[in-house]
């Protein structure tokens, strides 16, 4: 990782963590989305894969953890981009 990039919520505030990893710490403004679109996009698809994933599967909301998990590993996982074949746009 060389680039870590959060608005300016203070459970973040490591940067004397990130100077020692070499890290570049990037603050953004608070509440301001659209100065991560991309990460916004690929965030929501990943929720709806999973909210998609428990539907069909039919399993209850309990499992909510390892079921974005598992989403996570696969989009990881598969090399080509899946979600964005999903995106309605």
């Amino acid at each position: 990782m060389k680039i870590v990039r959060f608005d300016n919520d203070p459970e973040f505030g490591m940067t004397d963590f990130y100077s020692i990893k070499g890290i570049i710490h990037q603050t953004s403004c608070v509440e301001t989305p659209q100065h991560n679109g991309l990460v916004e996009h690929k965030h929501q698809d990943l929720l709806n894969v999973t909210r998609a994933l428990l539907s069909q599967a039919r399993l209850h909301a309990l499992f909510w953890c390892y079921a974005i998990e598992h989403v996570a590993y696969l989009i990881n996982y598969i090399p080509t981009p899946l979600l964005h074949n999903l995106s309605p746009h």
